[in-house]
């Protein structure tokens, strides 16, 4: 690489380092079939799977809040990345399940720095989008009791007027 592709492989890690969660894994011995059904699972859930130069992402993590991860930068190592914090982890932590070659080191989201277990922690966290529905479902639920707490005093006094007009006629 001359120092111009390299200093673009820096500004794009420091580019992906900065948004999202960023999983670390060893895929040593992975065949390309492999590799291919890693990127579509991880293409699948909005992520993206990214074989990096060791010294290059510790370039890029230098000077940032999440240094500490540079420890984990040794070897064939490539990086599994998404926008959303919990996509990434959930891919790689699933393919890791059923490949033994592909094994997970660690991670980070923003500042934070997570060990191997902190990753599998995070994959089993509900997605931003569930998060959302979940919230939204709630949201909506208190504005139904809200409306029937509302309208259930006029609902009574409308069956006592009913009520009282039926005892008139008879």
């Amino acid at each position: 690489m001359d120092r111009m592709t390299k200093e673009a492989s820096v500004e794009e890690l420091k580019g992906i380092f900065s948004n999202g969660s960023v999983v670390i894994a060893h895929y040593s011995g992975m065949t390309v079939a492999e590799m291919t059904a890693l990127r579509v699972k991880l293409r699948e859930t909005g992520g993206t799977f990214k074989v990096v130069r060791n010294r290059l992402a510790k370039i890029a993590l230098s000077g940032k809040a999440s240094e500490g991860a540079s420890d984990y930068f040794n070897g064939p190592v490539g990086i599994a990345f998404s926008e959303d914090f919990t996509a990434a982890p959930k891919a790689a932590v699933a393919y890791a399940k059923d490949n033994e070659k592909f094994k997970i080191l660690g991670g980070f989201m923003e500042e934070e720095v997570l060990d191997a277990d902190g990753v599998v922690t995070l994959s089993k966290m509900p997605s931003r989008e569930e998060l959302i529905a979940t919230v939204a479902a709630r949201l909506l639920g208190q504005a139904g009791e809200i409306v029937s707490r509302i309208t259930s005093p006029a609902q009574t006094l409308a069956g006592q007027i009913q009520v009282i007009g039926e005892k008139a006629e008879a």
